[in-house]
């Protein structure tokens, strides 16, 4: 029997590195509808408190379907923590760089957003690079509601 090792316990083994990446990579996050609850949530977190985010009538009688999400509730749909791409970096992660996105639809509760990320960027530097991914969310009517850039700089492999 082998002894139990918490360094060990990764959801991504094998560790990657500025250097193992390719430019195309794509990484899918979960979907993910917008219900009344991630409304309230985001609410609480954020500390937005205009009511075209959480009251429902004010909404109607603006013309709108329902409560509309706040830029940055769709944008944190984003988070690469929902996906694979920071369990594979756990090593080589020197820090999340730069972030810009681009609202193109209103995204309303009862929206499913479907959001991913794809390598777009490698930039070597000696010993670290720079990895670029275009985020992108849609929704269930396939139509783009976000779309935008996030850097990261990675150490390269090792010698």
């Amino acid at each position: 029997m082998t002894e139990f090792d918490p360094a060990a316990h990764r959801m991504i083994p094998e560790q990657r590195w500025f250097d193992d990446f390719k430019i195309g990579e794509r990484f899918v996050l979960p979907s993910r509808t917008m219900t009344e609850a991630v409304f309230l949530a985001f609410q609480g977190a954020s500390g937005d408190n205009h009511p075209v985010h959480y009251d429902v009538e004010y909404c109607k009688a603006r013309g709108m379907p329902s409560l509309l999400a706040h830029g940055f509730q769709s944008l944190a749909q984003t988070a690469p923590g929902a996906g694979l791409f920071p369990y594979m970096v756990e090593e080589s992660l020197v820090g999340f760089i730069e972030q810009s996105s681009r609202f193109h639809k209103p995204v309303f509760a009862g929206d499913t957003l479907y959001p991913a990320l794809e390598i777009n960027e490698l930039s070597p530097n000696r010993t670290t690079g720079v990895v670029g991914l275009r985020s992108t969310v849609h929704n269930q009517r396939r139509e783009l509601v976000l779309e935008g850039t996030q850097r990261y700089l990675l150490r390269r492999r090792p010698v």
